[in-house]
């Protein structure tokens, strides 16, 4: 008789990775890597709120602290040291092999990223010419604004990307591309709405409509509190609040234009909806942008990228020369 002994045999259960615990897991690595609830949810594009949650939650699920926590520092415990080193491994590994599943493409487009709005009103319509100019580079642009970093860029494929930003990355080169200005818009009826309108003075908070992350660390409704300082009329931050805020600056103009209130305009964005009447500027006061465009890219960036590079250089400098007469007007230039 045929029989097997079950003695001195350890029984071992394989842990099933959920969907909630790889989220819980990914969110703890981003927060040990980054040392900053603030700098992992900057990272995972989610908010400081979610990350602290989604660590808690992990933590419940472990039955053992893996964080501790300070006003000024978090530090992960044993248990956390070795699990953070275990998630920083396979992670690294998977990005290895999907750079290289990626790479065994030769025909693979060069991936460009780019900030949404800046996307959608100023890069696509230009678009077509680049397809005909330089039809062998396979341009494909991807609009998203997840912060940057040689790692990720690596791991995610990315040629290079445009970011509205202050151009500062430690680990990338940075090429300036386009500056901005900005300067408030609304529609026509909106001002025939509001007669009351007629300085800076007298703008009411709960009317403006802002882009709530200009570019990474802005502080909330700052291109606002930029030109109100220019113009002599600061207001403080709890004045700025009352208005409403949008995660595009695209979306703000585009309420503008819905009659709902009066956005902190880009000129690069909503020029053509000021020269079709779209728009308005109430008042003939443009401040120029701390921030500006860049087109960014990793060491090592394909030859393609200076193609890239320099045609936006080239469509910048055309758009100068359209933007530059309405500057005029207003004594900026």
């Amino acid at each position: 008789m045929w029989f097997i002994s079950l003695t001195n045999v350890k029984m071992v259960t394989r842990l099933r990775l959920s969907p909630s615990l790889l989220v819980w897991a990914r969110t703890f690595e981003a927060v040990v890597r980054c040392q900053s609830f603030t700098k992992a949810a900057q990272d995972l594009c989610i908010t400081q709120g979610a990350v602290s949650q989604q660590v808690r939650q992990l933590e419940d699920w472990a039955g053992k602290t893996l964080l501790v926590r300070s006003a000024r520092s978090l530090v992960p415990t044993p248990e956390g040291q070795r699990l953070a080193a275990a998630l920083t491994t396979s992670l690294q590994a998977i990005e290895q092999a999907l750079a290289q599943i990626r790479s065994a493409d030769a025909n693979q487009s060069l991936l460009l990223s780019c900030s949404p709005s800046f996307a959608m009103s100023w890069l696509t319509p230009r678009l077509g010419d680049f397809y005909r100019r330089l039809p062998e580079v396979g341009l494909k642009v991807m609009a998203e604004f997840h912060p940057l970093d040689a790692r990720r860029m690596h791991a995610e494929g990315l040629a290079a990307a445009l970011r509205y930003d202050l151009g500062h990355y430690p680990d990338l080169v940075s090429h300036p591309v386009l500056e901005e200005f900005l300067l408030p818009v609304a529609s026509p009826r909106f001002m025939a709405e509001h007669p009351e309108i007629r300085s800076a003075a007298d703008l009411d908070g709960a009317l403006l409509l802002h882009d709530e992350a200009p570019w990474a660390g802005a502080q909330p409704g700052e291109e606002w509190q930029q030109w109100l300082q220019h113009a002599g009329s600061p207001k403080p931050a709890a004045w700025l609040a009352q208005g409403r805020s949008f995660n595009l600056s695209l979306l703000a103009s585009e309420a503008a234009a819905a009659h709902q209130g009066m956005a902190m305009g880009r000129l690069t964005l909503v020029l053509g909806d000021l020269l079709a009447g779209r728009l308005c500027a109430p008042f003939p006061m443009v401040l120029r942008s701390r921030a500006a465009y860049f087109l960014v890219s990793a060491g090592g960036a394909p030859d393609e990228v200076e193609s890239v590079r320099g045609w936006l250089v080239d469509q910048a400098q055309g758009f100068r020369e359209q933007r530059d007469p309405l500057l005029k007007q207003w004594a900026l230039l």
